[in-house]
Order: structure tokens, then C-alpha cells, then sequence
């Protein structure tokens, strides 16, 4: 399947004419890098070819498209998303070997559930990648009611503001004052303007330092850097305390956007996220192909990727980009596991005020382990399931060899489940920067709930296949924006 521009039957139609026309001119098209007996894939020769649609390659290839680039870009799969796809009910049960899904579960359609569940910090840097594409005009975003930690056996609302601190069981009475005071000072801390500093050099002073400065003990640093700065471990502490403090100016700021919880979420899924980027490309002479399977990777004799085969076509690019999975194993290594629980509730995870849509996050060391455990939920009001069904993920980074040990605190908060679907999946990042051989390859999603960590590696895939950084000066305060 070809597709220039998903969507609307018109555009498919058009599309149809489009190829119909197009395969005429390509009889008459050969080129002299084709060899005997191949025919030329598309329109033969790119700038760039990406294999498959997961979120990552599709933000490449909107961004390279906008930029004037001639891009193709391929997937296995008859659908957008690649691991990060949302499934009806009938190809979710596929997928899993379940059999047939209950009829009690409601109807197909009503269901969009993430096969990666994750959810977007409001003023983050995926905010403003959607909307520097302007993306954002093909997806409605819902915010997230709760964001929640475990701490000591319980659930416990993350603070919104200086003042529900105050109110927080979280902490003692002179730990909030504490707290509060170490919130004011990160709220109006601005690295340009040194008098905001309170003679503080965050460029040299740890994280560690920066907590005990203001009295903080060492519960209270565990809560802010994992339910906050969104830290999977402890390695922050001993580093300068710069990054970490913006990453806690981004959370605030978000939660002060929506008010309830820093996080948004696209309605129907984070599918539509892929989707969108592959209008924007499609918009911009991208071409789609969709069940197209790369089967091989045509390299010259210097070893740099100049193009793709697929059956007897080939295409020639000056660069490929792509996920780990369409690429020989030795340009990519292994850098862990991760297990995923998707699981359908008739309930909201209790504990947490009924809400609809909730985060928590189980520090690894409340439960003895080293890495953070997410748990996540999802309901009817997201459009990602049937009213009264409720979707509650927990993911975590494999530690030993039992995946549904590994889950257990996480699947202990649910109550009673319907229906359980775990998987592991090992995670890879590639060897090298791609620059000797023309391979940029993107590294896999993360245990984590949100996508923070994730755009780091897609800034820095940007960076690798263009040599400059991605401008990301726009202000993310609201996906609504006119344009």
C-alpha cells in the first residue's frame, strides 16, 4: 500500500490517480545504479529513507519534509505506530495469542490502547516539537487528571502548588516549610540572571548539595527526583544540579498550565501522534508505503547506506534512518528489558479519588529495586476504551529473570483485574552515531510514563542526521495555538 496523505477518502482517491499517472511516467524511468532485472521502489531516488512509523522516526521525517527533503518512508506493518501503535480490541488480542476478546469488553472501535503507554509533560519538549511542526492542528489533547507517588505503602497526591505542600501528608510540618522555600527559589531561578541565584553555582554544586542546602531530608529528595525531575535512578545526585533543576522548572510550569497534573494525552491514543507527523510529511511530497518489509540495506564500497531493496525494487537514498529492528545486529546493541502489563479494570485504580486518567510512580527504592515502577491509567473520557472499561499499564526495566515478579508492587495498587496482557521487550541503541556508514538509528522507547527521556534521543537523532540542533525556543504553553 502507497499512501501520500492518510485520512480522508478524498485524498486516497486523488492518491490512487496520483500513483495511477506516476506508474505511467516510471515505465519510462531507469536509472543507472539499478541492478539487472530490479525495478525502481517509489520514485526511485530520496534524500532520506526511514524504516517504519514508531513515533520517533515520523517526527524525522515531518521535520525533514518541512525542510524541503524528498522522503520515503516504509513499514512492515499494515499500520502507523510500530511499537508505539494503538490496537482495537481485535488486533490487541491478536497480538497476544488471547484468542477471541469477550463481547462483554464493548465494542471494537471504542478501543485505542497503547501497546507503549505514555503520557506528554505539558510544556515539554515533545509539546514543542508538535507544535514547531504545527501537529497539533490534527490531535485533540486531554490533561491528566492525577499524578500520584508511592510512598511508605500508600498513594499520595504529588503537590500542585507551594500551597497544597503545605497541605501534603507527603512530609512533616517543618520539612513542607522546607519544601516550600526549595520550590520558591526553583520557581524563580532563571540561569541568565545570576541575582536569582542566591549564591547558589548550580553548574558545580550536586543535586545532593542543592537539597541539603535548604534542609531537605533525604525522603523528600527521593520524591521530588522521582516524581518531579522524573529520574528512573540515583545517578543525578552527584552530578551539577542544573539539569535537574530545569527538568523540575518544566514540571511546574506544566502543572501550573492545567492545574491537575503536568501531563496531557492525545484523545484516541498516542497512535495519532505517528499519524499526524505522516500528514505533515505526506503534506510536504512524502511517500508512505505501509506492509512494505525492507529486505535488505544496499551499503557502497565505503560502507555507507546509499539505499533499500524490497522484493525487485530498490530506492536510493543519501541516508537511511530507522528503529533498531531494521538493522543487522551489529550495529545495534542490547541495553536491557522491559516488561509491560497492559491490564482492563471494570474500575478506577483505588486510592486515587476516582479519577479517570492517573499516574503513579513507585520509587524503585520504596519496594527495594534499583529502577522505578509506572503505573498509568486510562479510561473512556481519552477515547481509548469502552465507557466503564478502564486501561491501567505498569512498566518497569527488568531486574531479574521473572517479568511478573518484577510488576508485582505495581499490580498490587489495580484491584481486581478483568483481563492481563504482559510483554517483555529487549531494548536496543545503536553503536555508533551513524555518521561513517549513513545508518542513524533511533534507540527503543523507555520504561518510563512520558516521553521525556525519549526526546532527548530524538533531539540528538535530529542532530546526527541534519548537524544542527533542533530549535526549540517556542513556548509551550498551550497546544491550542491559532496559527
Amino acid at each position: 500500500t502507497v499512501n501520500t496523505m492518510p485520512g480522508t477518502p478524498t485524498a486516497q482517491t486523488q492518491t490512487s490517480e496520483y500513483f495511477n499517472n506516476m506508474a505511467e511516467e516510471q515505465e519510462k524511468k531507469t536509472f543507472d545504479w539499478l541492478p539487472e532485472g530490479m525495478e525502481p521502489l517509489a520514485d526511485g531516488e530520496y534524500d532520506a529513507i526511514i524504516m517504519g512509523t514508531g513515533l520517533k522516526e515520523c517526527v524525522i521525517s515531518g521535520l525533514l519534509s518541512v525542510q524541503g527533503m524528498r522522503v520515503l518512508q516504509m513499514d512492515r506493518n499494515d499500520y502507523y505506530g510500530a511499537d508505539c501503535a494503538s490496537l482495537n480490541l481485535t488486533n490487541l488480542y491478536k497480538k497476544f495469542n488471547a484468542g477471541d476478546a469477550p463481547d462483554s469488553l464493548g465494542a471494537n472501535r471504542d478501543f485505542n490502547v497503547d501497546l507503549i503507554p505514555k503520557f506528554i509533560m505539558a510544556c515539554g519538549n515533545l509539546t514543542k516539537m508538535l507544535l514547531h511542526t504545527k501537529v497539533t492542528r490534527y490531535l485533540e489533547f486531554k490533561s491528566i487528571e492525577g499524578s500520584f507517588v508511592y510512598k511508605g505503602g500508600k498513594i499520595l497526591k504529588v503537590p500542585a502548588t507551594p500551597e497544597e505542600a503545605l497541605r501534603s501528608p507527603l512530609m512533616g510540618l517543618f520539612e513542607k516549610r522546607r519544601f516550600r522555600n526549595f520550590l520558591l527559589f526553583v520557581d524563580q531561578y532563571d540561569h541568565s540572571k545570576p541575582e536569582t541565584h542566591k549564591d547558589k553555582d548550580l553548574t558545580t554544586m550536586t543535586m545532593k548539595q542543592l537539597y541539603e542546602s535548604f534542609g531537605l531530608v533525604p525522603d523528600t529528595h527521593q520524591f521530588i527526583s522521582h516524581a518531579m525531575c522524573l529520574k528512573l535512578d540515583e545517578a543525578h545526585m552527584d552530578q551539577p544540579a542544573l539539569e535537574t533543576v530545569k527538568e523540575l522548572q518544566t514540571y511546574c510550569y506544566s502543572l501550573a498550565r492545567y492545574g491537575t497534573s503536568p501531563y496531557i494525552y492525545p484523545v484516541y491514543g498516542l497512535g495519532g501522534l505517528p499519524e499526524g507527523f505522516s500528514r505533515l510529511c505526506a503534506i510536504h511530497g512524502g511517500t508512505f508505503m505501509l506492509n512494505r518489509d525492507v529486505d535488505e540495506i544496499v551499503y557502497n564500497d565505503a560502507g555507507e547506506a546509499i539505499g533499500v531493496k524490497s522484493g525487485n525494487e530498490m530506492a536510493r537514498a543519501k541516508f537511511v534512518v530507522g528503529d533498531p529492528s531494521y538493522f543487522p545486529k551489529e550495529k545495534v546493541r542490547p541495553t536491557g528489558q522491559i516488561v509491560r502489563c497492559i491490564c482492563f479494570l471494570n474500575h478506577p485504580i483505588p486510592n486515587c479519588g476516582d479519577l479517570e486518567s492517573v499516574q503513579i510512580i513507585i520509587p524503585g527504592p520504596q519496594v527495594g529495586r534499583k529502577n522505578d515502577i509506572f503505573v498509568c491509567s486510562l479510561s473512556s473520557s481519552h477515547q481509548v476504551s469502552a465507557r466503564g472499561v478502564y486501561v491501567a499499564i505498569v512498566s518497569t526495566k527488568m531486574e531479574g529473570e521473572d517479568a511478573d515478579k518484577e510488576v508485582i508492587p505495581g499490580l498490587a495498587l489495580l484491584g481486581h483485574i478483568m483481563q492481563r496482557f504482559t510483554m517483555v521487550a529487549t531494548t536496543y541503541e545503536p553503536v555508533s552515531d551513524g555518521h561513517s556508514d549513513k545508518c542513524f538509528i533511533s534507540s527503543s522507547f523507555d520504561a518510563s510514563s512520558h516521553f521525556e527521556g525519549d526526546v532527548e534521543d530524538l533531539l540528538s537523532l535530529y542532530k546526527r542526521v541534519t548537524g544542527k540542533d533542533l530549535d526549540m525556543t517556542i513556548n509551550a504553553d498551550s497546544v491550542e495555538a491559532d496559527y
